[in-house]
């Protein structure tokens, strides 16, 4: 049997029915199911890890036949997804590894951050009867994990200057890290310090930042001294470093003396004065000269020189004519040091005496000394007056126990009332002592009279039980046998008595 012919006719119509079981969304039934499955989407990396900065790339292929509908990739999986790349995808930064290739759908980010961090989808879709985009299968997702390096860490310290001896908080920060694992170190001078925990929070999207804080007590011999702060993380691959030099917060104010060359001096010479300001930082100070208050122009201004261990020193001076009037002047050096209160130092302009064969007495002190000296003068006057005192009283008293009244004797006269002197048993003869009140310490004199002899008792202290009658003793007394008169009356009330016996001859 000879072959059928080929009508033409025919082969022209089967041709198009072909093509349009080929087109996509023109699938018959049944036909695109077996087509899907056979459709096949690789999405290989489970894991990515970049450093911010550098490129991420997600690999995505494609391979057998679905629907019609575009390939797509998704930052996360449900609500809140993001589209990452489609064909209508204008990020800069995301492109196609291959650029319109069917089957090959892998993607790059340039310049990673860590925001980029998250789980991404490389998604097929088809287009439905509705013309609406529809899941057609997606891979198992790439998570991808941005480690960020800290930026360099800042140390800050006090914004004024702080006076060695104190203690200060220094501070080092970093930031924009992750993971969020971190150390932190303090060292100064390479020594170790001890510090506080780093405190380290959460900062941007999956980024952290972290802050210590280090005491230190400021000395004298820090000018050159530094801190250092050091940053480890996992994505150096060298610590972080930042040193701060101690020196832009510390302050030593300067220990000064002002001395006065010759002193005394002579009258009509010059005298200089020297102030001398040592181991002080920073070097800015001002210095001015005064004379009891009133300013002194300074011809010469001096400049602070560099000593040891980065401290300065100045020496500055000024001459005085040194005349007479001058004498004793106070000679002032006023300081001031970094902006600080004013520190003042004297000194004393003597002048020696010439005409008096030397110096005189004066010398250079400062304020408190003569202060001293003279509390110490007073002090001792007081008590050179009070011994006086004290002494002149004794002497006084002394001169007063001495002393001795002057008394009268009269021998009385025989009267009728009274008893005669014959009829005394002893013999006697009976006399009055007349004494004054008052202590005198010369004799008086007595009248003398022809018929009275007197004689002048010199007596002692009397008995403390008697405090009326002066006693006396009388030796050897004669008395004249001459007519006698009456005694004399009592003087005065201010006067003192006694009886004295006389024995007749």
């Amino acid at each position: 049997m000879e072959p059928h012919p080929r009508d033409p006719g025919r082969t022209a119509w089967v041709l198009p029915c072909l093509l349009l079981l080929v087109l996509p969304g023109n699938v018959l039934p049944g036909v695109g199911s077996q087509a899907g499955q056979n459709f096949s989407l690789q999405q290989p990396q489970a894991k990515v890890s970049v450093t911010a900065g550098e490129t991420i790339t997600l690999n995505c292929t494609i391979s057998g036949v679905a629907g019609a509908g575009p390939v797509k990739w998704l930052k996360g999986w449900g609500n809140g997804n993001k589209t990452i790349y489609d064909q209508k995808t204008k990020d800069p930064r995301v492109t196609r590894a291959v650029n319109e290739s069917n089957t090959d759908f892998t993607i790059r980010i340039r310049n990673a951050q860590p925001e980029d961090m998250g789980t991404y989808y490389c998604v097929k879709f088809v287009r439905s009867d509705s013309s609406v985009d529809e899941v057609f299968q997606r891979g198992s997702g790439t998570e991808v994990s941005v480690q960020a390096k800290p930026s360099p860490p800042l140390v800050s310290g006090p914004e004024q200057r702080i006076e060695a001896g104190q203690s200060v908080s220094f501070n080092c920060t970093t930031g924009g890290f992750f993971p969020e694992k971190i150390g932190v170190k303090w060292f100064k001078n390479r020594e170790p310090m001890l510090a506080q925990l780093p405190q380290v929070t959460e900062w941007g999207v999956k980024t952290y930042n972290v802050s210590s804080t280090v005491k230190v007590t400021l000395q004298k011999d820090d000018v050159r001294s530094q801190l250092i702060c050091e940053v480890q993380h996992s994505t150096l691959q060298v610590p972080l470093r930042e040193r701060y030099q101690l020196s832009r917060v510390l302050r030593v104010s300067p220990s000064g003396e002002v001395r006065a060359e010759p002193s005394p001096v002579e009258v009509n010479k010059t005298v200089t004065f020297t102030c001398l300001l040592k181991e002080f930082y920073p070097a800015n100070v001002s210095v001015s000269w005064l004379e009891n208050g009133i300013g002194i122009k300074v011809e010469n201004v001096s400049q602070p020189s560099e000593v040891s261990q980065g401290l300065f020193e100045l020496k500055s001076q000024v001459e005085v004519q040194a005349t007479e009037e001058k004498n004793g002047s106070t000679i002032t050096c006023m300081v001031v040091h970094d902006a600080q209160a004013p520190a003042n130092y004297s000194a004393f302009l003597w002048i020696s005496n010439p005409g008096q064969g030397g110096l005189s007495k004066g010398f250079q002190m400062n304020k408190d000394d003569m202060l001293i000296y003279i509390v110490v003068g007073v002090v001792c006057t007081v008590l050179a007056l009070l011994v006086a005192a004290i002494l002149y009283l004794i002497r006084t008293k002394q001169i007063k126990g001495k002393s001795s009244p002057s008394a009268r004797l009269h021998e009385p006269e025989k009267s009728s009332e009274a008893t005669t002197q014959e009829s005394d048993p002893n013999n006697l003869t009976y006399a009055d002592l007349n004494f004054d009140k008052e202590r005198k310490t010369i004799r008086r004199m007595v009248e003398m009279s022809q018929q009275s002899e007197y004689a002048c008792i010199q007596t002692n202290q009397a008995p403390n039980g008697d405090d009326n009658l002066t006693y006396a003793d009388l030796d050897m007394v004669h008395l004249s046998k001459a007519p006698k008169r009456p005694a004399p009356r009592p003087e005065e009330a201010g006067s003192e008595y006694a009886s004295v016996q006389i024995t007749r001859k």
